[in-house]
């Protein structure tokens, strides 16, 4: 059996204690209420606050929780919220569209798939939640780019690396089409990633009007084109789908 990191459940222990106290706390408060030395809790406490996961107040020299640790509790939560208030949408549109559904976040200059729902038909599907996609081909990371100004960033500094011969990978070519994304309202990619297959993709807002992911669909490229064009009722079905989202998270009308 694995042995646990003696210095990280010591560090987990500093960082509920921080949690459940009502005011600062300082060293010696830390140490004896945890069993430690005080060379150790500082040691620890000083690689906490380095990471911003706890801060020092300079007065008093007491600490408390910092703000990355409420960064990271902020995002789960509204990750997690993103995907419950999705669900129903989502289910809806995989069975609307007949196309499997993916729900994507920005993360680490790029798409991570918090929610996937498979298309609904007898095929032999693989659950991709927890995969990642590119932010400048992937019609997800396409919308994420154009709505999202620290995606729009990543997707300019990241190696904009060509999948297919249709992948966009010049800057002044890739502007244009996140200009048209935000002109229409949802992006494509037809065989930009995967030879074969399209996507459409439409954004979901909060109730601060901000992006907060994407939503869409992916299938066989003949499944979503018809006469040589993205079948219009898919992208409006997609469309449809984030405008409920982001209505559910509290954005109003688009």
């Amino acid at each position: 059996m694995a042995r646990n990191i003696q210095s990280l459940e010591r560090a987990a222990a500093m960082l509920r204690l921080l949690a459940g106290g009502e005011r600062r706390l300082g060293l010696s408060d830390i140490a004896s209420s945890l069993g430690l030395a005080k060379g150790t809790a500082h040691g620890i406490l000083r690689t906490l606050q380095q990471e911003g996961f706890v801060e020092q107040d300079e007065a008093s020299g007491r600490y408390q929780l910092g703000a990355e640790l409420l960064r990271l509790g902020t995002t789960y939560l509204d990750v997690h919220e993103l995907r419950a208030r999705a669900l129903v949408w989502t289910d809806d549109l995989a069975r609307s569209s007949g196309e499997s559904v993916y729900l994507g976040v920005l993360h680490q200059q790029g798409v991570l798939i918090v929610h996937h729902v498979f298309r609904p038909d007898d095929s032999r599907q693989v659950l991709e939640i927890g995969a990642m996609q590119p932010l400048h081909s992937t019609a997800l990371g396409k919308v994420l780019s154009a709505y999202d100004p620290v995606a729009h960033s990543e997707a300019l500094e990241a190696d904009r690396k060509a999948f297919t011969d249709r992948t966009v990978c010049d800057v002044e070519a890739f502007e244009e089409i996140l200009d048209l994304t935000r002109a229409r309202g949802y992006a494509a990619d037809v065989e930009e990633t995967w030879e074969g297959v399209a996507s459409l993709a439409a954004p979901i807002h909060d109730r601060r009007r901000m992006p907060v992911g994407a939503v869409g669909i992916t299938g066989a490229v003949e499944r979503l084109r018809k006469d040589g064009e993205l079948r219009p009722e898919l992208i409006a079905a997609v469309r449809d789908c984030a405008r409920a989202v982001s209505r559910d998270l509290g954005a109003g009308r688009f």
